[in-house]
């Protein structure tokens, strides 16, 4: 964060210093953790689901914070900010245990702060990304293109909330050049709201699809939120559209900035041509941009990765990179966020594919199609979990999951919990499947079966919704391979 004293700071954001003359000069990081406050930061003390930060004030101050932002005094040098006024926004995230709404002041405090820092940061240019899916992983991959031309912040994993967006801005400084913002949203206005925090010159939407569709109602109500990053565009802004996906490309009648269409669509102004995929479902492409064109081979896992390739591509281009340089870069990238195909093979060559941060019919349809690529004649398994937030078309959804790994013959179904049992009806209904396709009731259930059947040389997926914790059958199995 940029260098500021804490009565520069309650003067932003509308609070009131105590316990302090307002001299001392936050030069450190902004930290929500006690545990990770340093000399010169500013601690967050914001509510838990067991304890309140506003506990931790006294802690953070003998790890040397310049000051606490706060909801109340704390006993030590704090910049304490005024309650929210009933019904002042709808929030698409709420801290649990924020039974008085000094969860709400302190973050809306926040974000005050994280918009005068990144409105001041003059040779910034912030990019914002949005999609049903698959926005972490090109969120890190245009991090990793935009690196070598300067300075880039952006989130750690998802971290992409009311909390994790303006924590990630403050992160910037004054040597800060690229500053990537995932972007979410449960309703509409999040992302105006987000985008309002943190004003984007470059917009990037990956795809429309089914998640959250409990929250939005339709896919066109899920656009017509997702489109709030391209309306927040300046008129010298770029918006980076997906040309494969009719909602995303008609969103370029609601921003004023230049679009820029990325996709396999002939008429796609960076495209992909010539996809083939290794036998451990690597693709590899050819790059083709108004600039030059060039061969690409991913170190990622799944097809579904070459959009967000393009797209990182063209936030490249956009910002001084070459078609040679994003091409090379491309092809050393690396996976960044954890439980988004993880790949790992055990001594026995038992090969585990983790990807259980979240799940929505899209994203299974697309790890399904990485596990056949992947298998090739080994036996495979889809460890799959409920796929949340869907509404109504829960049931018809997990139904046609199950059906598809029937038609991609997968070797084995695993449906864990309740809640995914369509799945299993799905697939033995597609198929004359008997055991091929099973319920069980938890995840010690589906470790304890696959700990039993697993072969030398089977794939095994497992993929669900984050909340479900199935990313505990794939740590199982993986330190059953190291035992």
């Amino acid at each position: 964060m940029i260098s500021l004293s804490l009565a520069e700071i309650a003067s932003i954001v509308g609070g009131t210093v105590h316990d302090s003359d307002g001299s001392a000069k936050v030069t450190g990081s902004v930290e929500f953790d006690s545990r990770k406050v340093g000399p010169g930061g500013l601690f967050l003390a914001l509510p838990g689901e067991k304890v309140d930060g506003h506990t931790f004030a006294g802690k953070a101050a003998q790890a040397g914070a310049a000051g606490v932002l706060a909801a109340r005094p704390v006993g030590v040098p704090a910049v304490v900010v005024p309650p929210v006024g009933d019904g002042a926004h709808e929030r698409s995230y709420v801290l649990a245990g924020d039974t008085d709404g000094s969860g709400a002041a302190v973050l809306a405090a926040l974000g005050k702060l994280a918009h005068y820092v990144v409105t001041h940061l003059k040779d910034l240019t912030v990019v914002g990304v949005t999609g049903s899916s698959g926005k972490t992983s090109t969120k890190d991959l245009i991090a990793q293109l935009l690196e070598p031309l300067g300075p880039t912040v952006a989130p750690p994993g998802s971290f992409n909330n009311e909390l994790g967006h303006p924590w990630t801005v403050l992160r910037a400084d004054e040597h800060t050049r690229h500053l990537v913002l995932e972007m979410s949203a449960r309703g509409r206005g999040h992302i105006a709201e987000l985008a309002a925090t943190a004003p984007p010159r470059i917009g990037v939407v990956l795809n429309v699809g089914s998640a959250h569709a409990s929250e939005f109602g339709s896919r066109e109500a899920t656009a017509q939120a997702k489109g709030e990053l391209v309306e927040a565009l300046p008129e010298d802004g770029v918006a980076v559209l997906n040309l494969d996906d009719p909602l995303v490309a008609a969103m370029a009648s609601r921003t004023k900035a230049r679009v820029v269409y990325v996709g396999e669509h002939p008429d796609a102004d960076i495209r992909a041509e010539d996809i083939t995929l290794d036998e451990q479902a690597r693709p590899s492409f050819r790059l083709i941009t108004p600039r030059g064109e060039a061969n690409v081979t991913l170190a990622l896992h799944g097809e579904h990765h070459v959009g967000n390739a393009l797209s990182a591509a063209a936030v490249a281009l956009e910002l001084g990179s070459d078609v040679a340089a994003i091409a090379a870069r491309l092809s050393t990238v690396e996976r960044r966020s954890a439980r988004r195909m993880e790949v790992v093979t055990r001594a026995d060559g038992v090969t585990i594919l983790n990807d259980a941060y979240n799940a929505n019919p899209e994203s299974v349809r697309a790890a399904l199609k990485t596990l056949a690529s992947m298998s090739r004649g080994r036996r495979s398994w889809a460890v799959l979990g409920v796929m949340g937030e869907l509404g109504a078309d829960s049931v018809s959804a997990h139904d046609e999951i199950g059906r598809l790994a029937v038609r991609l013959n997968i070797s084995r179904l695993v449906a864990v919990g309740d809640e995914a049992a369509a799945m299993h009806q799905g697939a033995s209904h597609e198929g004359s499947w008997g055991e091929e396709s099973v319920l069980v009731p938890d995840t010690d259930a589906a470790t304890a079966l696959l700990r039993a059947e697993l072969e030398p040389g089977d794939v095994v997926l497992v993929k669900a919704s984050n909340y479900t914790q199935l990313w505990r059958v794939a740590d199982a199995l993986l330190e059953d391979g190291v035992a």
